[in-house]
């Protein structure tokens, strides 16, 4: 983000329509992309959200200027929408239904692993690429050939356009089981949309994930222009590594918060991390600097249960239609578009620092989702002792 206002010369404001342009597209996308799957299957489905996605990122590689990236971000949303709800029932499928919580977790696993690699891949070829004058690798070499000098990071989108060309002629290959929908996850029709929306715990949980998304992508989008502004980090270099840290232990949080959610009530753990990420939001945004540039990442550690803790409070309070509720969920993923644009317009108004005071609000909302839950099923815990025995199946 940092890098980006710099080069495109952009005010707090309009850098923040650049995750919302991505977002917006998860608002609009989710519940059309699951009729269009039921229509015309896994497979053709998931080619052209891989195709839609290689368009943008091709696009904005081509023409890496602020008007495109708009678009280009937009496209890119729309097929990551649509994969969204294409994977999870097709690996279930795929892995055996016994099998689904640990591909699940192992799923997590791999997207944590590549959120903590891609900023480090990011510092590498802003280092490489800058002012280059030859004696690279051949990648790097080429990649000098086809981006304007004077944006080296817009070579990572060249490199997405690889990677999404080669996952298009992969699963070209791959022959993909037939997925038998769960009633949990079907769309269901418009009228069953408009009975949910009449319920006020649907609004409630649809909030709760749009303060969760919110919540996440307010720190992502803004950490690395905060430890610039307010204590001089580079965001090429200290800036991508907490970026890094950040997604790298929200992945440990996911695997710890497993054996967490096994010994204590899903709503008690969200409330105590909660507590603890709002601890740690005020650290990073008014400790001295070495203090800061670790309290943002530890801050994805106590995210890390908040979203499947939601989801599943919210499904558990519903008796029927979960499919449709789960699309309904799924849009609240727009929470991530509304809330970086809203502290950045604010940050224009009143100053970074005191804009991410918003997340506040966010997070007040979701520490207060515990105490007005009430789920026909609890999550079944255990003691240590049970969790740890050989005859306990977790």
């Amino acid at each position: 983000m940092p890098v980006l206002i710099d080069n495109f010369q952009l005010s707090l404001t309009l850098a923040a329509f650049l995750p919302f342009s991505f977002f917006l597209a998860y608002g609009i996308m989710s519940i059309p992309a699951g009729m269009m799957i039921e229509r015309f299957g896994e497979k053709p489905s998931m080619l052209f959200a891989f195709g839609i996605t290689f368009a943008g990122a091709f696009l904005f590689a081509l023409f890496p200027v602020y008007s495109i990236a708009l678009s280009s971000l937009f496209i890119i949303g729309i097929g990551m929408a649509m994969l969204q709800v294409i994977i999870n029932p097709l690996m279930r499928e795929a892995g055996g239904e016994e099998h689904f919580a640990f591909y699940s977790v192992l799923a997590q696993l791999i997207f944590g692993a590549a959120s903590f690699i891609s900023p480090f891949v990011f510092t590498y070829l802003m280092g490489q690429l800058s002012d280059y004058k030859g004696g690279g690798n051949l990648m790097v070499d080429i990649l000098s050939r086809l981006i304007p000098k004077e944006l080296p990071w817009s070579s990572l989108y060249w490199l997405f356009s690889l990677i999404i060309l080669l996952m298009i002629f992969a699963i070209s290959f791959v022959k993909l089981p037939k997925v038998e929908l769960k009633d949990e996850e079907k769309v269901g029709a418009f009228h069953t949309y408009l009975e949910l929306f009449r319920k006020k715990q649907v609004i409630l949980y649809f909030l709760g994930i749009m303060a969760y998304v919110g919540t996440e992508q307010g720190l992502v989008n803004w950490m690395s222009k905060f430890l610039k502004t307010y204590h001089g980090y580079n965001p090429e270099l200290e800036g991508a590594s907490a970026i890094a840290w950040f997604w790298g232990l929200m992945s440990v949080g996911c695997l710890l918060g497993l054996v967490i959610l096994k010994l204590a009530d899903s709503k008690l753990v969200l409330k105590l991390f909660s507590i603890m990420a709002m601890t740690s939001v005020a650290v990073a945004l008014f400790g001295p600097a070495n203090l800061s540039l670790w309290a943002f990442p530890i801050c994805g550690f106590f995210l890390s249960v908040m979203f499947s803790v939601i989801f599943s409070l919210a499904l558990n309070s519903e008796e029927k239609h979960h499919g449709s509720f789960s699309g309904i969920l799924c849009t609240g993923i727009f929470g991530g578009a509304l809330v970086p644009l809203i502290i950045g317009w604010l940050g224009d108004q009143i100053g970074l620092r005191s804009a991410m005071l918003f997340l506040y609000i966010t997070l007040g909302y979701i520490l207060a989702i515990p105490f007005w839950a009430k789920p026909f099923v609890d999550n079944k815990t255990v003691k240590i002792a049970e969790l740890f025995s050989s005859k306990s199946s977790i």
